[in-house]
């Protein structure tokens, strides 16, 4: 096959590398996120410390109220992650440092400052999911400073053109008041895999590179190509080269838009395309054309409160989504709480990892009533509706836990039960599982983590914690092998499934449905209908033979159909 413009850049063009956050590919000029505010060199004498201390707590609580004002107009994930962010802000230990230093003579700016980076280095220390957060809480700080000094609010450039976004390390408030219309792609000197960033521009389809330390040299006004697949970004790259990116980008668009309804692949058989689905507005999720839902994540309705909600709470909630998607399917996933979700109410003690502690079903052990009232409330909602309702557990790790779920959910008369398979230890034994649940689904975010021993939220270990890495493609064999065997369904709700160039092969190994946030459904839908099944087997055989990530995808690439593997500029 001809070599395409898109297959790497020009000799002597500067390449930087980054980690993958959000699929696709764009070109465009560079406009850099404006600076953050910055206390004066010299600090002023403060003359009422108590109305100092009431700056900064009104500061902080305005900030707070910002958040929820855009979470309010938002749904999904960027709902959840801006309701997040107006919880830390009102942080009552936070106010109560900032309020301490401004009593102790420092003025309302500085204690807010001094208090948040306090935080952050104690976040930072923390590693893992809570290291993730320290962006987060920089966010925060910059945002109360900036109405403490009244200085405009840190936001988003407006150059009027097309643009790449560079930033050092963009923040969840501003990456969810994107303009994707000018917006082209997301570049960030800082950032992980799990970043607030990452995901927030997986669900918008904006493609994405962070983590990547040559965004630092990049200045205002160069052209850059953006490839979210590779984790690359091309510095002046060759007019011909951009101009075939905007061409094949257009292309691909137009060859989605054919293609809808079931996700099948070339030769007929059925993989189900479905829709992970958090807080937000159902009625307009059930809008996308997706199958129904292959994860509800159900969090939301436990967080940020001080008791659990009642049964008739949840019932309504779950109700008001079934009846959105009629009779489609609707996955409920039940309270994946602990380790990066802690709950006021469910106290699991100190734990040195909480990675590997009480979390998911565990909780079930300490905390029983919260799993079967909510079985309940999820029944309930049933019978009152006519969707096909499917409940399944987070964190299962041997056959006796997926036996016991399955047993709480059918004794309130739902009839398919599912676990989730994020522990290699269920994956080996999946077979087992299988004796006693319906269906299982793989988070491949946690499996990748705890089959490579990697820190998932870490940008440093994104290699390890790649799902093309083989040890994770061969436990997805073992359990799409055991669900062949048993009959059942092997589904993918990880971002694994958002990868089309990787969806071809996790078919081939036996998964038969996909969940992701809808910007992902089109390519995926594509890349599979484009595609037999012995061909999706020959390219799981191929990345499985790869010595690691980007071997796999390079031999997948070079055997997938060109219309799916050009430049794997797949989205």
């Amino acid at each position: 096959m001809e070599k395409s413009a898109t297959e790497g850049p020009p000799p002597g063009t500067e390449t930087l590398q980054g980690v993958t956050a959000a699929p696709g590919t764009a070109a465009a000029p560079v406009a850099r996120m404006g600076p953050r505010p910055r206390l004066p060199e010299h600090r002023p004498t403060v003359a009422d410390p108590g109305a100092e201390s009431e700056a900064a707590h009104r500061a902080l609580s305005r900030v707070a109220d910002g958040f929820d004002a855009q979470a309010g107009v938002l749904e999904g994930e960027a709902a959840e992650v801006l309701s997040a962010l107006a919880t830390m802000a009102r942080d009552p230990e936070l106010a109560r440092r900032a309020g301490e230093r401004a009593e102790g003579g420092e003025p309302a700016a500085w204690a807010v400052h001094a208090s948040c980076d306090t935080y952050r280095e104690l976040l930072l220390a923390a590693g893992g999911y809570l290291a993730e957060r320290a962006a987060d809480l920089a966010d925060i700080r910059d945002r109360a400073v900036a109405l403490l000094l009244d200085e405009p609010m840190p936001g988003l450039p407006d150059p009027g053109v097309d643009h790449v976004l560079v930033a050092d390390d963009l923040a969840p408030a501003d990456t969810v008041r994107l303009d994707t219309r000018r917006v082209q792609a997301i570049v960030t000197h800082k950032g992980g895999p799990t970043s607030h960033t990452a995901i927030l521009a997986r669900a918008l389809g904006v493609p994405a590179v962070v983590g990547c330390p040559g965004a630092a040299g990049l200045r205002d006004g160069t052209v850059v190509a953006v490839d979210g697949d590779a984790g690359t970004v091309t510095v002046d790259p060759d007019p011909l080269r951009v101009q075939d990116l905007a061409r094949r980008a257009a292309e691909r668009r137009s060859a989605w838009a054919e293609h809808s309804g079931p996700g099948h692949t070339l030769d007929g058989t059925s993989v189900a395309l479905l829709l992970n689905l958090g807080e937000g507005e159902p009625a307009e999720a059930a809008e996308h054309d997706s199958e129904g839902v292959g994860l509800l994540r159900t969090e939301f309705l436990f967080l940020d409160r001080a008791e659990p909600p009642s049964v008739a709470e949840q019932t309504e909630v779950y109700q008001r989504v079934l009846e959105a998607f009629g009779g489609r399917t609707v996955t409920v996933r039940t309270l994946d709480a602990g380790s990066d979700k802690p709950l006021a109410f469910v106290d699991t003690g100190q734990e040195d990892n909480p990675a590997l502690g009480v979390r998911g079903y565990r909780t079930a052990g300490l905390f029983p009533e919260l799993l079967t009232e909510q079985i309940t409330a999820i029944a309930a909602a049933a019978r009152k509706t006519a969707a096909h309702v499917r409940v399944m557990a987070p964190m299962i790790s041997t056959p006796a836990e997926a036996a016991e779920f399955a047993e709480l959910v059918r004794g309130e008369g739902l009839p398919e039960a599912g676990v989730m398979i994020e522990v290699p230890g269920a994956a080996l034994l999946a077979d087992r599982i299988l004796q006693h649940v319906d269906f299982v689904s793989l988070g491949t975010n946690d499996l990748a983590q705890y089959t490579m021993a990697a820190d998932r939220t870490l940008g440093s270990l994104s290699e390890l914690l790649d799902p093309w890495q083989a040890a994770v493609l061969e436990l997805v064999g073992v359990v799409g092998r055991a669900g062949e065997h048993r009959g059942r369904s092997v589904g993918v709700c990880g971002e694994a499934a958002a990868d089309p160039l990787l969806a071809p092969v996790l078919v081939g190994l036996g998964v038969t449905s996909l969940s992701a946030v809808p910007a992902a459904l089109p390519a995926v839908r594509y890349a599979l209908a484009r595609h037999t099944l012995d061909q999706c087997r020959r390219l799981a055989e191929l990345a499985l033979a790869a010595d690691g990530p980007e071997q796999a995808r390079q031999a997948v690439r070079a055997a997938a159909v060109p219309e799916v593997a050009a430049g794997d500029q797949v989205v």
